[in-house]
């Protein structure tokens, strides 16, 4: 059985999905892949879980770094965890790009090769929006590229963590 529960915020209504320990799914409402790892068996259901989400919410979206972490499981493909592992490493703040993590995943795993693009596609299935944090990634050049919540979320998202934004161009991938 899983469970959800929506949030309002800053972003627009996010709907939260849990096993009742763990946080499984967290989506902007009308994103791409919205809700894509949720099973058929759901029931909306507050549990002490979802306070625990709110409370992180309610702190990130002030503007602040909040200095927990509610309990993550995201579904998907072990790559797909090994990149959003990676991402959970960037800091409050700060924004990495595909490449980069392109070349520091080869680094950690022997010479194993990836490209930008197969990055990409994992940072886009990213189940867990905003607490596995694939807003802070970005492409060559300082380019606002593509992210599923939508790109005005993104740059939102990136201005409430103190990022300018106003030198990074808006670019579609």
């Amino acid at each position: 059985m899983e469970y959800i529960h929506k949030i309002k915020s800053l972003v627009g209504v996010l709907t939260v999905s849990s096993d009742g320990e763990n946080i499984s799914g967290l989506w902007i409402e009308g994103q791409k892949y919205f809700a894509n790892t949720l099973g058929k068996d759901v029931l909306e259901q507050n549990l002490s879980i979802f306070e625990n989400i709110q409370k992180w919410l309610d702190i990130y979206f002030s503007g602040k770094e909040p200095d927990f972490m509610p309990p993550l499981k995201p579904r998907g493909t072990p790559y797909q965890k090994l990149i959003w592992d990676a991402l959970c490493k960037i800091p409050y703040g700060h924004t990495t790009s595909y490449g980069k993590l392109a070349k520091q995943f080869e680094l950690q795993h022997e010479g194993r090769h990836t490209s930008a693009r197969a990055i990409g596609s994992a940072v886009g299935h990213n189940p867990i929006s905003i607490l596995i944090p694939c807003h802070r990634v970005i492409g060559q050049n300082n380019n606002l590229t593509g992210y599923a919540g939508g790109i005005d979320k993104k740059m939102k998202l990136l201005k409430l963590e103190g990022i300018n934004t106003l030198n990074m161009s808006r670019e579609k991938i």
